[in-house]
C-alpha cells in the first residue's frame, strides 16, 4: 500500500487566511473556469414544510422522511417508511430524516462546541495537527498531490467505530466538554446508522441483517467524523469549500449548519442547493452501498459552496464497511441480465484512491471499481 507520511507542502489554515481581511484568494484555491460555482446550472431546494416566495420552476424538492413510523405498532406508518426510504435512495441517493431518534439538544450542543473549537488560536488547534497516514486530527487539505487546487476549509477528521480505533488523546480536549459529546454523538448516530441499513437491506429483496454483516457486524462496523469548518471567503465564485465528489464509505449522516446552507447535489446537469432544515439530518449514500446494491443504489456527487459574510460549520459522520472485508454485489441481486457491476475490493484498498488523489466526481468508483469480465 502506498502512504504518505508527509504534506506535499506547507499546510495553510484557510481559517487564518479569512481572518487575515484578504479581498482575494491565493490562486491555489481558484478553480479552472469550467469547474467554478457560477458556470454550471444550480437550483435552490426549499422543503416541504416551507412555501417559496417565488414559487418558481427553479425549485426543487428532496424527501424529507418522517421516521416515527418505525417505532410504533402501526404496521401501514412502518411500510410506508421503508417505501418512502426505498424510493429516496433510487431516485436521489439523498434524503433527510426527521424525528431519528438522535437528540435535538445534542445536535445543538455538538455544533456549537465543534465552532468553539475552530474560534480558538491557532497554536491551540496545531497541536492535533494531522497527516496524510490517518488524517485525524486537525487539517485543511484532502489528497496529496503536489500542486493540487485546494478547497477552501478546515476539518477536524476523527476515528469512532469499531471501539478499538478509538483514541481519546487525538481527540480535541477543548472545549472541556467537547470529547464528551464526541462520544454521546456519536453513539446515537450509530444506532441510527443500523437502523437505515436494515431499511436498505429490506427494500433491496435481502435480509434485514445483510448489510450489516456485509460491513462486519455491530461490534465491527467502520464509524468516523469529519467536522468541516468552511470560513467566509471573499471570492466564492471561484472556488469551493469543499469540491465535486461520491463519498467513499457506505452512507453518510450529516448534520448540517442550521444557519448557512452550502450542500449542493447533482441532479442531471444541475446542481441542487439544499436548505437546512431544523432538527434534521441528511442521509446519503455512499459508494460502497452501490457497490452492494450492483447500483440499485447509486452514490449521488455532490459539492459544498462558501458564503462572502459567513463562516459555515457541518458534521458528516461515515457509516463504513470494516476496512479489510472484501465488497462485491450482493449475489442475490446479480442475474445473466445484470452481472456484477464491480470487482470485489476492500474499502482500504479503495479509499486510498480518494486520499491519494482527493476529491474527484465519481472517478473513484468508475476507475477503482473496474469489472473484469475476463
Amino acid at each position: 500500500m502506498i502512504t504518505c507520511h508527509a504534506w506535499p507542502e506547507p499546510v495553510v489554515r484557510v481559517q487564518s487566511l479569512a481572518q487575515s481581511g484578504l479581498s482575494s484568494i491565493p490562486t491555489c484555491y481558484i478553480k479552472p473556469h469550467s469547474q467554478r460555482p457560477t458556470n454550471v446550472n444550480t437550483t435552490t431546494f426549499v422543503p416541504n414544510n416551507v412555501s417559496s416566495q417565488n414559487d418558481n420552476h427553479d425549485t426543487i424538492n428532496i424527501p424529507i422522511i418522517d421516521l416515527q413510523g418505525l417505532y410504533g405498532e402501526d404496521q401501514t406508518l412502518h411500510e410506508e417508511v421503508l417505501r418512502r426510504v426505498g424510493e429516496a435512495c433510487k431516485e436521489w441517493g439523498f434524503f433527510q430524516v426527521v424525528n431519528h431518534g438522535v437528540s435535538h439538544e445534542l445536535m445543538k450542543s455538538s455544533r456549537e462546541l465543534w465552532r468553539e473549537f475552530f474560534n480558538q488560536p491557532l497554536e491551540e488547534k496545531e497541536v492535533y495537527a494531522n497527516d496524510p497516514i490517518t488524517y485525524e486530527g486537525y487539517g485543511s487539505r484532502l489528497g496529496v498531490k503536489k500542486g493540487a487546487i485546494l478547497d477552501w476549509t478546515d476539518y477536524f477528521f476523527l476515528h469512532y467505530m469499531p471501539p478499538s480505533l478509538r483514541n481519546q488523546a487525538k481527540w480535541p480536549s477543548i472545549p472541556h466538554s467537547l470529547r464528551k459529546v464526541i462520544n454521546e454523538y456519536g453513539e446515537e448516530v450509530v444506532k441510527l446508522g443500523g437502523k437505515v441499513l436494515k431499511m436498505m437491506s429490506t427494500n433491496l429483496g435481502l435480509k434485514e441483517d445483510y448489510l450489516m454483516k456485509a460491513f462486519g457486524g455491530e461490534n465491527e462496523v467502520g464509524g468516523c467524523l469529519r467536522v468541516c469548518f468552511y470560513p467566509k471567503c471573499p471570492q466564492p465564485d471561484l472556488t469551493f469549500g469543499l469540491s465535486s465528489h461520491s463519498d467513499p464509505g457506505g452512507m453518510t449522516i450529516l448534520l448540517p449548519d442550521d444557519f448557512v446552507s452550502g450542500l449542493q447535489i447533482r441532479r442531471g446537469n444541475d446542481w441542487i442547493t439544499i436548505n437546512p432544515i431544523p432538527n434534521a439530518l441528511v442521509i446519503n449514500i455512499a459508494d460502497q452501498i452501490q457497490v452492494l446494491s450492483n447500483a440499485i443504489y447509486k452514490s449521488i456527487e455532490h459539492r459544498v459552496i462558501v458564503n462572502p459574510n459567513q463562516d459555515r460549520i457541518s458534521l458528516a459522520f461515515f457509516y463504513n464497511p470494516k476496512s479489510d472485508l472484501l465488497i462485491e454485489p450482493a449475489k442475490e441481486l446479480v442475474t445473466n441480465e445484470k452481472p456484477a457491476l464491480y470487482s470485489p475490493m476492500t474499502f482500504d484498498e479503495y479509499r486510498l484512491y480518494i486520499r491519494t488523489k482527493g476529491p474527484c466526481g465519481k472517478a473513484q468508483i468508475m476507475e477503482s471499481f473496474k469489472h473484469d469480465s475476463n
